[in-house]
């Protein structure tokens, strides 16, 4: 479950699967930069010219399912893995981002709207 492991946790496994790999010498900045946009190409492959029902149609197929899954999970292995060689510290870079994201979206003028921070 989600609950069950930490952030750094999940760093520290992943950092582990490269390093008994020796791929260190392949995850720079770049490189990782790219699988991150890789793999979240793939996962948008999964829903291109899906309607929202047809999304929530795929969803509900275990294999479809499994195969997004195993995408998110490519995407947070790239995530996780920049952030632990370049010492990006998520958490606190996530609460900074919310933070600056509730002051551009207000409640009060962003509530049930998709528009962006400067169209409200």
């Amino acid at each position: 479950m989600d609950k069950s492991i930490s952030i750094s946790d999940l760093k520290k496994r992943v950092q582990k699967f490269c390093e008994n790999r020796d791929w260190d010498q392949f995850h720079g900045a770049k490189d990782l930069a790219i699988g991150v946009i890789t793999e979240a190409a793939e996962l948008l492959e999964r829903f291109r010219f899906l309607s929202d029902d047809q999304a929530r149609r795929l969803l509900s197929t275990p294999s479809k399912r499994k195969e997004v899954e195993e995408e998110l999970a490519d995407i947070l292995f790239f995530v996780l893995r920049f952030s632990q060689r370049f010492q990006i510290d998520l958490d606190e870079s996530l609460r900074k981002k919310l933070k600056k994201n509730a002051a551009k979206y207000p409640i009060k003028k962003a509530r049930g709207k998709n528009l962006k921070y400067t169209d409200l």
